[in-house]
């Protein structure tokens, strides 16, 4: 009888180089360990299902089926559902007054996929994206995985700092973009995840002036912009294009339903026959279904009721999770108020590496977002981000409450490690 000769491949040597480059996201590998009884997490993104129109969307749903049953369940037009696209061109016309026409805009599978497929269609590998830090990390990790250069500029309460980002402009062009090519500046300018910071006019229009002096490309990322609580409305990037150079991703996902996975990229005819070109090798169509619905649902003139119910709730959820904190956080700890959106970003004192506390905060049941997963390099380890859209009020009272003894303790081991190993000529 023959040896046996079979072995196990080594699949490692089968991967292509940007699989290989891939690695996991480091908040779904820390939200492994949020899953246990009695944990309160501040850690994911997620809308309050609270929000949710279950009862419109069931009606809707059998209507659909009644009326468009074999067009809805087949399947559709890369570019998205005509009614639709041409919804959300209109209500994009009304409410940003977009210079649009619905060859300018295409449906996604989510806001993700748009990052993705543009990264696709923009990137080659060694080509410079620069971005805030810290920054969305779905952004970043779209970026990294088309084997793009992150450069970073620093922001602060009002997002991007456009006036350090022209200065390293400055230097990039003196030296030939150090042989690398500028392809675009990512933003979320409007609640920033995870920062939850709003860029004003002044810096956006800045921001433009830049992208056409020196000759790149903007991706806005708005998942957030109609999650106002309070404040003047600001016109987005987009407003301001007169030369097709912004791309606008839009999102269903935080003031509809998530689950839907429906989004939008607005741009110029020839970037979205592009990223129509790429979605076709990747899904070939959003969900035809769940276009119809949400279509409808726009129709019936249930979105700004649907939008206004979650302003009001993430309002109150907002005020109770920042109250908690000016209550329960040590003194030494910051943290921002935002004007919209789901997150605030707590800085705690340099000594205080949030990763490390981590695991402290998982053992008393509370759980955050590091701060570091959001910068493309190194940086934010004495930061974090908490959100505050999901929790029902009394977990909000009680994890903050929580998070404060984590962080309390934290400080005092700190001070006495420093006091006990300090320089030796700190007690001369």
């Amino acid at each position: 009888m023959a040896p046996d000769t079979k072995k196990k491949p080594q699949l490692e040597e089968f991967f292509s180089d940007r699989a290989k480059a891939m690695k996991a996201s480091v908040i779904r590998e820390l939200l492994k360990l949020t899953q246990q009884p009695n944990m309160i997490s501040f850690a994911g993104g997620l809308p309050n299902p609270v929000t949710f129109p279950v009862e419109n969307i069931k009606e809707i749903c059998l209507e659909v089926l009644q009326r468009d049953g074999n067009a809805a369940l087949q399947y559709e037009t890369t570019e998205g559902y005509s009614k639709f696209r041409n919804a959300i061109m209109e209500r994009c016309r009304k409410k940003y007054c977009f210079k649009i026409e619905v060859s300018n805009l295409l449906v996604t599978s989510g806001s993700q996929q748009g990052l993705d497929l543009l990264s696709r269609i923009l990137i080659n590998a060694g080509d410079t994206i620069i971005t805030t830090a810290p920054t969305y990390l779905g952004g970043l990790s779209a970026f990294l995985g088309y084997r793009g250069e992150i450069e970073i500029v620093p922001m602060d309460e009002f997002g991007m700092q456009t006036d350090v980002l022209e200065e390293k402009l400055k230097r990039m062009h003196a030296h030939d973009a150090y042989g690398k090519k500028l392809k675009f500046v990512y933003v979320v300018p409007t609640f920033d995840n995870p920062t939850g910071a709003t860029m004003p006019e002044k810096r956006r229009k800045h921001l433009y002036n830049l992208a056409s002096e020196y000759n790149f490309l903007i991706i806005e990322d708005d998942p957030y912009g109609e999650l106002r609580f309070e404040g003047e409305d600001v016109k987005p990037i987009k407003y301001h294009d007169d030369e097709g150079r912004v791309i606008y991703l839009g999102t269903f996902s935080k003031i509809f339903v998530p689950g839907f996975r429906l989004a939008w990229a607005i741009g110029s005819e020839e970037i979205i026959r592009k990223i129509a070109i790429a979605k076709q090798s990747t899904d070939l169509c959003t969900n035809t279904f769940t276009q119809y619905l949400t279509y409808n649902f726009m129709e019936r003139g249930l979105l700004d009721k649907c939008i206004e119910k979650s302003r009001k709730l993430y309002k109150g959820k907002r005020d109770l999770m920042l109250a908690c904190m000016k209550e329960n956080f040590p003194e030494g700890t910051e943290w921002t108020k935002p004007q919209g959106g789901l997150f605030t970003w707590v800085t705690l004192p340099p000594s205080i590496d949030t990763r490390d506390m981590f695991m402290h905060a998982v053992q008393e049941k509370v759980a955050y977002v590091i701060g570091s997963a959001f910068y493309p390099n190194d940086g934010g380890h004495n930061t974090m981000r908490l959100n505050f859209s999901y929790s029902s009020d009394g977990d909000i009272v009680e994890g903050i409450k929580r998070l404060g003894n984590v962080i309390r303790k934290e400080m005092t081991v700190k001070e006495e490690t420093a006091y006990t190993y300090g320089p030796k000529d700190s007690l001369v």
